[in-house]
């Protein structure tokens, strides 16, 4: 395992292989010298076993911003709806239908094209992904009609899932100890997205023509393409010469489907993550939907502009992104879920108390709620991978699938109960979603085996106690922080799953 230092460097530009994702030994190791069959991969990102790469800060960040920008495909049109039902003279209600379209197109690719990180080069897909995207995007820059709009909206959502490609390579990529840093900076890349798109797109489309919006997409998607052409290192199919058993002959793309049926019912580590991930989802998808009717009414009765940029709070989360991701590092992922639970009930319960009387108590829970909800997605995710490493593009649409599902259920419910009850009813539902979360999460700890469904252990140790035996540990044997950490924990580095090494195989 390579050091932290070595890492950080921005000079790096290719990736050390971390122990539990190592490809099958065997000739199949050196990848194909050519993208598409016939452009030629850069001699320095081509994969040696012998000479693995090294994962820095400059890629790290390289796969933040481009998840930034392939998420802000599904998010352009949102504040230029009225623009474009004029443009193609439709009714507010056929053109509301877009955006739905453009995120049950990302579904479609969720849950169909992400999967394929376990099956074929993650380069090459992610090259091919964002080439398809940015070709789309040119279709939508330059069609008179809503229909042909309609239909490459939703195109562009199915290969707009670069994120979910990086999510799990990045797992694969980057040193234990170091993991949930590196996918901190991801995660925050996709917020920053949504940020990012109705930001520009509402301010193109007041002052110039909605269409350059999508001439600005299309730029930067093909500036992506090359700047990862010349960085993003290539790296072997995970299923290079074994099956998912160890076995001779490679895992095929309907075996990949039905593993994912599988995992989706076997494991528990998943299932308990997914239920997490889906309670807090609801909850946070709750509050964004109607923080624009509580703003907009009584006491504070502000204008589309103020709650517009009153969004840009959510900056906040997005750049304490790599200290939540370090403070991670320094626990079990099944302890930093506790603590970002118990931190978004406390913030909940601001936002139930202090909500009407004053402005400071909405913006301190929205900080808060931010944080802490990108905490938890990631510590989350972190154990959930730790299920078995070779299938972590699998097990990443499944984890990413339930938040689908917890966003839908939050905003319809927000809304319904907002209209009905008020904005302190839908603030108990949303500290009611939270509790769901912390309850699953307490119904098994962190010491349970991988097919245990219920149990604790002895999951409650704190963090002074994790942070003393790790000095303790490194005065008396000069160790590594990383194995240390190993030591401390009983396990590689995940909520009571250790990684699946070399010569270990998956229950499939």
């Amino acid at each position: 395992m390579s050091g932290a230092s070595s890492g950080d460097k921005l000079s790096n530009t290719v990736i050390e292989t971390n122990s539990d994702s190592k490809p099958p030994s065997s000739k199949t190791n050196i990848t194909s010298p050519k993208d598409f069959g016939f452009l030629p991969v850069p001699k320095r990102l081509r994969y040696d076993p012998d000479n693995p790469f090294h994962f820095g800060m400059f890629l790290n960040i390289l796969f933040g911003v481009t998840s930034t920008f392939s998420v802000a495909n599904l998010y352009w049109c949102q504040p230029i709806l009225i623009e474009l039902s004029s443009s193609f003279d439709v009714s507010y209600n056929e053109i509301s239908k877009l955006p739905t379209l453009i995120q049950a197109g990302y579904a479609t690719g969720l849950l169909f094209i992400s999967p394929l990180g376990d099956l074929v080069r993650r380069r090459q897909l992610l090259l091919i992904l964002i080439i398809v995207s940015a070709s789309l995007t040119i279709g939508l820059s330059l069609t008179p009609n809503l229909p042909a709009f309609q239909i490459l909206s939703f195109l562009v959502g199915v290969s707009s899932v670069t994120p979910q490609v990086l999510l799990p390579l990045t797992a694969d990529l980057a040193p234990p100890s170091r993991r949930a840093t590196a996918m901190s900076i991801v995660f925050s890349g996709l917020l920053f997205g949504i940020l990012i798109a109705r930001v520009f797109s509402g301010l193109i489309a007041q002052f110039a023509n909605w269409r350059i919006t999508y001439y600005m997409a299309i730029g930067i998607q093909w500036v992506l393409v090359l700047v990862l052409f010349w960085n993003v290192p290539d790296y072997p199919p995970k299923n290079a010469g074994k099956d998912a058993h160890g076995e001779d002959g490679k895992l095929g793309y309907g075996k990949i489907m039905w593993t994912m049926v599988k995992f989706s019912v076997t494991e528990p580590v998943l299932i308990q993550g997914c239920l997490c991930n889906m309670g807090s989802a609801a909850a946070f998808s709750s509050f964004w939907v109607t923080l624009t009717f509580l703003l907009g009414g009584e006491p504070y009765n502000y204008s589309t502009l103020i709650i517009g940029l009153f969004g840009l709070i959510g900056m906040v989360g997005v750049a304490l992104a790599p200290l939540v991701g370090r403070f991670i590092d320094f626990l079990i992922p099944w302890q930093a879920s506790l603590v970002a639970c118990i931190g978004l009930l406390l913030f909940q319960i601001v936002q139930v108390v202090g909500n009407g009387l004053n402005i400071a108590a909405v913006i301190i829970a929205t900080v808060g709620l931010d944080v802490f909800r990108q905490m938890l997605e990631t510590s989350l995710a972190i154990s959930i991978f730790s299920i078995a490493p070779h299938a972590r593009a699998r097990l990443n649409a499944i984890y990413i699938l339930s938040l689908f599902i917890g966003q839908v259920l939050g905003s319809s419910a927000g809304t319904k109960v907002f209209l009905t009850y008020g904005w302190r009813a839908t603030a108990a539902m949303t500290l009611g979603f939270t509790l769901w979360a912390l309850i699953i999460l307490l119904m098994r700890g962190p010491e349970c085996e991988r097919y245990t469904w219920f149990g604790f252990g002895s999951g409650l140790r704190g963090i002074r106690d994790i942070v003393c035996g790790v000095q303790d540990l490194h005065r008396s044997t000069g160790r590594s922080k990383a194995q240390l950490e190993k030591s401390v924990n009983g396990r590689s580095d995940a909520g009571g799953q250790r990684d699946i090494g070399e010569g270990e195989t998956e229950k499939e």
